[in-house]
């Protein structure tokens, strides 16, 4: 499975279609409600229809228990992992909030052009927001992943 800038390119400008839809932990409906995987969630259905895998409910302490790289282990079985590459547009970054903390947040790689590149996410108790990639985020990256070409696009 390869990824394709070309639906890069259209996830960037669906993730912005989210802009404040309200924070809602479990959500995935845009406009609506969403937390950060229903952000993704939600962008998955509207390019490729049904979701790959159903998800479980979550405590919203679901990372503080257990210690299991959920979050990590679903975008690597659906998305394209890129270990060594830069970010595209349209990547999904996945996020360790403390160094000895499991991978618990992920926003959608916006916009690449300007001082600093930009991601929109679902900002928790708040809505989906487009923020700067900075330093305080680059520092908790832990992983990268574009998303699998449609069938019949060209890569």
């Amino acid at each position: 499975m390869r990824a394709c800038d070309a639906v890069g390119r259209e996830v960037a400008q669906r993730a912005r279609g989210w802009l404040a839809t309200p924070y809602q932990h479990q959500a995935s409906v845009r406009g609506v409600g969403a937390d950060c995987l229903g952000l993704v969630r939600g962008i998955w259905r509207e390019i490729y229809g049904a979701e790959p895998q159903e998800v479980p409910p979550y405590g919203a302490d679901w990372a503080e228990r257990g210690g299991e790289e959920w979050l990590l282990q679903a975008f690597g079985r659906w998305l394209v992992e890129r270990p060594d590459g830069p970010m595209r547009e349209g990547d999904v970054v996945v996020f360790r909030m403390r160094p000895e903390a499991v991978a618990k947040h992920c926003a959608v790689v916006s916009r690449l052009e300007g001082p600093e590149p930009r991601m929109v996410h679902a900002y928790w108790a708040r809505a989906v927001v487009e923020s700067w990639v900075g330093n305080w985020w680059l520092r908790r990256k832990v992983a990268v992943f574009g998303w699998p070409e449609k069938k019949g696009d060209a890569v």
